[in-house]
């Protein structure tokens, strides 16, 4: 039996054990956390440093640059970002701002492209950060062009994403941090998959936001006719890689199971599987050969955020039946996101000072929101 396989119909059987027993994964006990620490821009602010600037985050997907010489110029939180791979294949981040005076060295966007010229005096960068070329230098001065480098920040490719630390003092072992789930993820084998479309929402903020991307306690409520049409509610298997996350939700025919031989099983028609990369990522829905890709992060203000959508397909759609599953999938997505979860989000963040509570709970059949909180206290007590 290969790996994959294995794996899913452990995980089904743990699925099918919950519901015929009324039961699911649970925490060790009820938590309560303070109002506080999702309204209190001083908590928020040492938590953003401490957590997406110290540690590793995805900020792209290695689809996005499948070509040498290919480069992405984005943003996370309030720094911009240089994304390039280089003739060699290798992918780097700098941040976008000249070493002169401050400006961007390229417009948001992507494409293929080795140099860049800053917008603001034309001095050139190569896409391994090296300046190569200063405007009217022999009227400049004397200055040692091979010192001027683009602010490097480190960087990794791993697992179909392209992974950095925004602050640029840090280096970082990545192995170590992801503590086993970049095994997890090499099994979706994500930078081999086509990106069928993308694009940027504005969200609630950061905690608000991504305790919904955690929760699936909420499916029957929230999502009726999208996302929880098919999955059970209040069912999950939960397992943990230290800060990060794999959990699956049972489909309403998961008692399927129960009548069929196990060798006959296809445990991913009975399952959805979610991929929770703290504190910032979700690989999700994986089902017909089709995907779901956020990256969250908080805008510069830390009273909202901007996720990144990605929609991708096993392979590229071609046949007209193949685009209008790609486009029904997207659909589907984008309405659970944009239409479901963020709006009943944005309630909670309206009302958030109002005073009515105090505290907010996470029961003991939420242990990955409550696993969540844990990885951000502990990470930005130190």
């Amino acid at each position: 039996m290969g790996h994959q396989r294995k794996k899913l119909i452990d995980i089904a059987k743990r699925l099918l054990n919950h519901n015929l027993n009324g039961s699911t994964d649970q925490a060790d006990e009820i938590m309560v956390k303070s109002v506080n620490d999702y309204t209190d821009n001083k908590i928020i602010s040492s938590e953003v440093s401490k957590i997406f600037y110290d540690h590793p985050v995805p900020i792209a997907l290695s689809a996005e640059l499948k070509e040498n010489n290919s480069y992405k110029a984005t943003k996370a939180i309030d720094t911009p970002l240089l994304i390039t791979r280089d003739e060699d294949g290798v992918a780097r981040v700098f941040i976008n701002i000249c070493k002169h005076r401050g400006a961007p060295v390229c417009p948001e966007g992507s494409g293929e492209k080795s140099k860049f010229n800053c917008s603001y005096h034309g001095w050139m960068y190569n896409n391994k950060g090296n300046l190569v070329n200063i405007f009217k230098s022999d009227t400049f001065g004397d200055i040692d062009t091979t010192k001027i480098k683009l602010t490097e920040l480190f960087c990794e490719e791993k697992s179909g994403f392209i992974w950095a630390c925004l602050n640029p003092d840090i280096k970082y072992n990545l192995s170590e941090w992801m503590n086993g789930f970049d095994s997890e993820l090499d099994d979706i084998n994500l930078k081999n998959w086509h990106i069928f479309r993308s694009k940027t929402l504005e969200g609630p903020r950061w905690k608000i936001c991504w305790d919904g991307y955690l929760d699936g306690y909420h499916h029957h409520m929230v999502h009726p006719e999208t996302v929880g049409k098919n999955t059970i509610v209040n069912l999950i298997a939960h397992d943990t890689y230290g800060p990060h996350q794999r959990f699956a939700f049972g489909l309403k025919n998961i008692n399927e199971l129960a009548e069929i031989d196990e060798k006959d099983w296809e445990p991913e028609n009975h399952l959805r599987l979610i991929h929770s990369v703290f504190p910032n990522s979700s690989i999700s829905a994986i089902q017909n050969q089709h995907c779901l890709v956020s990256i969250v992060f908080p805008t510069p203000d830390l009273q909202g955020t901007i996720t990144t959508q990605y929609i991708l397909c096993l392979e590229e759609p071609k046949t007209k039946e193949q685009i209008k599953e790609a486009e029904d999938f997207a659909e589907l997505s984008r309405a659970a996101i944009v239409d479901e979860d963020y709006p009943m989000n944005f309630k909670i963040q309206d009302s958030i000072n109002s005073k009515a509570n105090k505290e907010f709970l996470f029961g003991r059949n939420e242990p990955i929101q409550q696993h969540y909180h844990k990885w951000v206290d502990k990470l930005s007590s130190k």
